[in-house]
């Protein structure tokens, strides 16, 4: 009996913060009950004029205080006028005669709210930034997205992405994320920030206006781009930019950048932009070129894809000649297709004095090994020495066959002005090579050795 006793007890307190958290009795006063919560709070206001909302207790609101699932349902429930009669939900841990189920199930029924993949709602859950843009952008139907980013969330246009929703609640001046392009989806959310996206939603006077913010500083590499208002050639040209412009970043799209440049804002494809480095460069700053990506996969062999290989030992080899005052600029760091011309271009635009290609090689004959490094003779006087000072620490720390230094007219090397080089990390098709480009120990190994070989370039070209 005493048992029974304390979980009635519990109820009736779980019911009462509730109550008095998410309050519906109107109230005739405009004035400001709450000590924790100033006058320019109006949303908190607003909804507290309307009775949408009471505080923690007489004279607190508690704004730092997180919202759970089902308050959250609750209060959207009756902001939204729903049947909010006790009853049976589609939830087996909603209790029926809990103060929420009615809000819960309702909320159901018109799509506003899902469980859980195992058929569960989690009901006293703290709720998240990132569930409440779904909660909101399904409650008041919110269907307009537009050119949003943030730099916490990955652009995923499906419908029923996080992304999307995030983009409906910006553009319908809901929200404007947690500041400097961030919108924080995993935070919990807290019953000052619920008011506020409450009461923007039932009044477009307190709504904002979302601004991105600049992510990367780049510049345009060719004359005559056009600068769209969508991510592909079949948007409309806002007009064009030419080589030199400075185009601020403020995402992404696959392998369009939106930003603006001028008094234009809009999208320009990724491969005509390069980073804005002054004309003053220092000496001994490389281009590290991961080759491949994107839809571009290169060489798959052994469980392993070129791609990935490529880009793991080129961050790993940026990281290292950082670490020796090398300045580096990388044409990708992400998975992104840039084609050859433009890998280039990009080097060139960077201001770098050399170019360094990384691949991860494939023969039809499972039985070749080894790594080999590439230069053009048509281009590039010091090329040579570039391939030859990496290939000689290469291929002793792989341990593994010296395919030697060869001379090869790859795009990227015959069209480059700058000592230029293609270096090839092993076979991805021998399992003896590739279970050693599948090791972490073995590419770091790749990295120290291909970082060295550049040290040993410069320090050549120094003397020479």
């Amino acid at each position: 009996m005493k048992k029974v006793f304390s979980k009635i007890a519990l109820f009736l307190v779980a019911a009462v913060f509730v109550i008095s958290s998410f309050g519906v009795q109107p109230v005739s006063a405009a004035s400001n009950p709450f000590k924790d919560v100033s006058s320019s709070d109006e949303e908190i206001l607003y909804l507290w004029n309307k009775g949408l909302i009471n505080g923690v207790d007489k004279n607190s609101f508690g704004p730092s205080q997180s919202v759970t699932r089902e308050q959250a349902a609750t209060l959207i429930g009756r902001a939204l006028g729903l049947n909010g009669t006790l009853r049976k939900t589609s939830f087996p841990d909603v209790d029926p005669k809990r103060y929420s189920s009615g809000y819960i199930q309702s909320a159901y029924e018109k799509g506003i709210i899902t469980g859980n993949s195992n058929g569960t709602f989690r009901p006293q859950d703290t709720m998240t930034r990132g569930e409440m843009a779904y909660l909101l952008s399904r409650a008041f139907k919110y269907s307009n997205t537009g050119n949003v980013f943030f730099t916490d969330i990955q652009v995923d246009t499906s419908s029923t992405s996080l992304y999307t929703a995030v983009s409906k609640l910006a553009t319908a001046g809901i929200s404007n994320g947690t500041g400097t392009g961030t919108y924080s989806p995993s935070n919990k959310l807290i019953r000052e920030e619920f008011a506020i996206f409450l009461a923007r939603a039932l009044n477009s006077s307190y709504r904002v206006t979302y601004k991105n913010v600049t992510i990367d500083n780049l510049r345009v590499t060719v004359n005559s781009l056009n600068i769209r208002t969508g991510p592909s050639t079949g948007y409309y040209a806002l007009g064009k930019l030419n080589s030199g412009d400075a185009f601020a970043v403020y995402g992404y799209k696959g392998e369009w950048a939106y930003g603006k440049s001028g008094s234009y804002t809009g999208y320009v494809h990724s491969d005509y932009l390069a980073e804005a480095v002054p004309a003053t460069a220092s000496s001994r700053y490389i281009t590290l070129d991961p080759g491949h990506g994107g839809h571009d996969g290169g060489a798959t062999a052994n469980g392993l894809l070129e791609k990935d290989i490529n880009l793991d030992v080129a961050k790993r080899v940026e990281a290292k000649l950082k670490a020796k005052g090398i300045k580096v600029y990388m044409t990708r760091t992400t998975d992104v297709f840039h084609s050859l011309g433009a890998r280039v271009d990009k080097g060139v635009a960077s201001g770098s004095d050399t170019f360094l290609s990384i691949h991860t090689n494939s023969a039809g004959a499972h039985g070749a090994s080894g790594s080999e490094t590439y230069y053009s003779a048509s281009v590039g006087s010091d090329s040579k020495e570039l391939a030859t000072f990496v290939q000689n620490r290469l291929y002793k720390a792989m341990d593994h066959p010296n395919r030697g230094v060869k001379n090869y007219g790859f795009q990227v090397l015959r069209t480059n002005p700058l000592p230029a080089a293609l270096v090839e990390l092993g076979f991805i098709t021998n399992t003896y090579d590739a279970s050693k480009l599948g090791s972490s120990t073995y590419k770091d190994r790749a990295a120290t050795a291909i970082a060295a070989g550049i040290e040993d370039y410069y320090n050549w070209k120094a003397k020479n």
